[in-house]
């Protein structure tokens, strides 16, 4: 749900509780719309979010890990320069907005002063700017002087506040009456439909959000609801909670919602709605990009085995164009120079049917075979060129496919990290530009992990994953693969113990599930010992060839309940 004032002003208030007199010890910027405040609070370290996302504008505390930029912006250096070490003096809601300012003591070598960081949580307006006794000291995002705005947003200007929306305050009690009662007015016949009204609510009474509308309509009914709206901003029980909908977390709210799970704080309800939501577009726009940058390979590829397929078709005569040279220099005699064409008996065939040949009529009849045998040659070498050339293509094509599955059946940005690396290997996209100060270590992704009956069981979730799947098993473990389906790597940690058939089974079901014949009702898959793989030399990443396999049809199942 968007930052509405009814949470904001809940939100304010917890985190000036648990906030008030900590000192700023870090500031970092994740992306241009995010900042990371890390909090000393003389207990413990905290990170506050403060994020000007259109979709997830929020000020909150936040568990979630990011990386942060590799080169901070502007805006970030200038709140180090002024804010790192300051005290928080107080966080509060400005009147009834959807703003949010943190009171800064900040003290220097030689000076002392206060400093306001206002966050404005409105939607695509949103913004995070730095003011000092009303003048701005930068904004994160700012305007220039001949963008004609009525708000200048710059180092230097006086800070002037957003144009308050056109709505009823929800502490104009008198006012919100008299609206309902001219609404209620004209629903006497029809009568009240709750969702009507509470959006009606709330498209004149500001500061709340179209859920936060409806739950308060719900909850508080339409008798004398502007009295009941007044005394709820304050009286209103504090139990925020998260709603789900199979299992994915949809809104949040600060008090008790039908279906809602309750959680410690309001901060604790919105990181992780927004966690989710950030995870789950950040997941959606890196795959996107794959799948584009795999889109442009295909592309190339089926370019590529074009050219190839219509040079081999013409060499495919390159036989007939040698028996023509012999056929000319063994009747060359019988041949005169300036003849455009002539019929020879070809004794390459049974019967020896007549076989026209054209001639270039400036040529004798010997140089003429000698072009055909020039032809000939060509054409001979061209094939021998051509044939190995379309394998390789033909195992590029797979191997793209093989990356094509791995991309569709990722579940979390985690499956696609090793899959990017895939990608920028062969150039199709661009690393990303390092963090100042060294490259981070990279942390191996985990494979997928099962365990049934007591028996582990790993999965790769791409082709890097795979290969490394292969050189980590024993010889005497069993390793799965879809048989003429692009799958997953699957292998059985045997441990010196016999395997029994369900483990199998269920792990031939699993390796169906991470495969792209996923939807088909039965999908055969080999198994065999590790020791019968083997990985051929330069080979790319997941190929494998494997002997003294079994087969098993099975059923595609993700087996969730035992992943671990």
């Amino acid at each position: 749900m968007p930052q509405d004032a009814f949470h904001i002003r809940r939100l304010a208030q917890e985190l000036n509780t648990l906030l008030v007199h900590g000192k700023v010890n870090r500031v970092s910027q994740v992306d241009k719309d995010e900042l990371t405040l890390i909090i000393y609070t003389g207990k413990q370290a905290v990170k506050l979010i403060l994020s000007t996302n259109a979709s997830n504008a929020r000020v909150c505390l936040s568990e979630t890990e990011k990386e942060p930029a590799p080169v901070a912006p502007n805006f970030c250096m200038l709140l180090r320069k002024h804010i790192v070490g300051a005290e928080i003096l107080e966080i509060r809601q400005k009147d009834f907005e959807r703003i949010i300012e943190i009171e800064l003591k900040c003290t220097g070598d030689f000076s002392e002063s206060n400093r306001v960081l206002v966050c404005e949580l409105m939607g695509k307006y949103s913004n995070v700017v730095l003011c000092e006794n009303g003048v701005i000291l930068g904004a994160l995002k700012s305007t220039a002087l001949d963008d004609n705005l009525k708000r200048i947003l710059f180092s230097g200007a006086k800070y002037c506040y957003p144009e308050p929306q056109d709505k009823l305050s929800v502490t104009d009690g008198a006012g919100i009456e008299v609206l309902i009662k001219n609404y209620l007015s004209t629903r006497q016949e029809t009568g009240v439909d709750e969702e009507d009204f509470a959006r009606f609510i709330f498209e004149n009474v500001s500061g709340l959000a179209l859920p936060t509308a409806r739950e308060l309509v719900k909850k508080l009914g339409v008798d004398d609801f502007a009295n009941k709206l007044k005394r709820a901003f304050e009286e209103l029980e504090n139990t925020p909670c998260v709603v789900y909908n199979n299992g994915i977390p949809c809104d949040f709210f600060a008090f008790k919602v039908d279906g809602g799970k309750e959680t410690l704080s309001l901060c604790k309800a919105e990181d992780e709605f927004y966690s989710y939501r950030e995870r789950k577009k950040g997941f959606d726009d890196k795959k996107r990009k794959l799948e584009s940058a795999l889109r442009g390979l295909k592309k190339k590829q089926a370019k590529r085995m074009q050219d190839v397929f219509e040079r081999l078709k013409e060499s495919e005569n390159a036989d007939e164009n040698r028996i023509k040279g012999e056929l000319l220099t063994a009747n060359s005699y019988r041949l005169e120079k300036g003849l455009k064409e002539c019929m020879l008996e070809n004794w390459y065939e049974p019967d020896c049917p007549s076989i026209k040949i054209r001639l270039d009529e400036t040529l004798s009849p010997q140089k003429n075979a000698q072009k055909y045998f020039k032809i000939y040659n060509k054409q001979k070498r061209a094939k021998e060129i051509l044939e190995p050339m379309l394998e390789t293509e033909k195992k590029e094509v797979e191997y793209v496919a093989s990356v094509e599955t791995a991309i569709r059946l990722a579940e979390d940005e985690r499956d696609l990290k090793e899959i990017q690396t895939e990608l920028i290997d062969l150039g199709l996209i661009r690393p990303q530009k390092e963090r100042a100060g060294g490259k981070k270590k990279e942390v191996e992704t985990p494979f997928r992990s099962y365990l049934f009956d007591g028996f582990r069981v790993f999965a790769g979730r791409n082709n890097i994953q795979n290969d490394r799947l292969v050189r980590s098993a024993s010889p005497n473990d069993i390793w799965l693969h879809t048989q003429k389906y692009h799958s997953s790597h699957v292998l059985i940690l045997r441990d010196g113990k016999e395997i029994p058939d369900s483990v199998i089974l269920k792990a031939s079901e699993l390796c169906a599930y991470y495969s792209d014949g996923r939807d088909a009702d039965k999908i055969p898959v080999d198994y065999c010992e590790k020791r019968f793989v083997k990985k051929p030399s330069k080979s790319k990443a997941g190929f494998v060839v494997y002997t003294d396999y079994k087969t098993v049809l099975v059923k595609p199942n993700p087996h969730k309940d035992s992943q671990i």
